[in-house]
């Protein structure tokens, strides 16, 4: 008997999951469908944000996206990423104080902001303080300290103590997972304090994450997922998570 759509392609992330990769003439030959409709599974998938398409089939993005460099990080889940810059985008007013953490999303964000008045921005992020230095509209603070030259990101002490002279209105953060047993984590351990004080010296938190960081638990703690205000998120079956994320008392948005 023959699956529904959406079936199958929960069976592809799980494959996906559990082999990092899947190929296209084996998923046709195991479901019994045409290459076409295996390749329109792939990319219906690719635009949530649960695999990267390569040619002949797919790998994990959850399994790359640790060893890419900034770049392809910045492309990865481009489609996700923007839609929840937009939706963040509506949640910053005029004349607010921004502290902002070196997630690629954050770039995204940064342009949907653009017509924004007088937004003071604080961040630890090259990229970001580069991409918000180009809107006249913005005030921009790039915090100084040790640098991960890889990521483009500072922190560290110096990074941490200059945190203590500002506080913000809001608070936007990317992470690398977030969940409501791990809480808020990121791949590198360096910016993971940098990100706690910035929470604390915030007003409002908001979190962006695809839908990819749902439920996940990456390597370095920030702190507990209640700290959040906002999650903004784009599409997941991770519907028991979300639940439990709202009931920790975070509003969410997804897109």
């Amino acid at each position: 008997m023959q699956i529904s759509s959406d079936q199958r392609r929960e069976e592809i992330i799980a494959a996906i999951r559990a082999n990092g990769k899947v190929r296209v003439t084996d998923l046709s030959e195991q479901y019994g469908i045409s290459e076409v409709s295996i390749r329109k599974d792939l990319e219906i998938l690719e635009t949530r944000g649960h695999l990267a398409r390569v040619h002949g089939g797919a790998v994990g993005v959850e399994k790359m996206y640790v060893n890419m460099d900034l770049n392809e990080r910045f492309k990865t889940n481009a489609a996700a990423k923007k839609a929840l810059a937009q939706r963040v985008a509506e949640l910053i007013d005029d004349n607010d104080t921004i502290m902002m953490n070196a997630g690629t999303t954050l770039a995204y964000v940064l342009r949907a902001l653009k017509g924004k008045k007088n937004i003071n921005i604080l961040t630890n992020s090259i990229q970001n303080a580069n991409e918000a230095a180009l809107y006249s509209s913005f005030n921009v603070i790039l915090l100084g300290g040790d640098l991960d030259s890889k990521y483009q990101f500072t922190y560290g002490h110096d990074a941490e103590h200059q945190l203590e002279n500002y506080h913000a209105t809001k608070c936007i953060l990317s992470v690398d997972g977030i969940s409501a047993k791990a809480g808020l984590t990121l791949y590198y351990a360096n910016e993971a304090t940098l990100a706690r004080k910035m929470i604390d010296a915030s007003s409002t938190v908001i979190v962006a994450a695809d839908g990819t960081k749902i439920g996940r638990s990456a390597f370095a703690r920030i702190t507990n997922a209640k700290k959040t205000d906002i999650l903004v998120t784009s599409a997941t079956d991770q519907r028991e998570e979300l639940a439990a994320l709202a009931k920790a008392g975070i509003k969410i948005y997804e897109e």
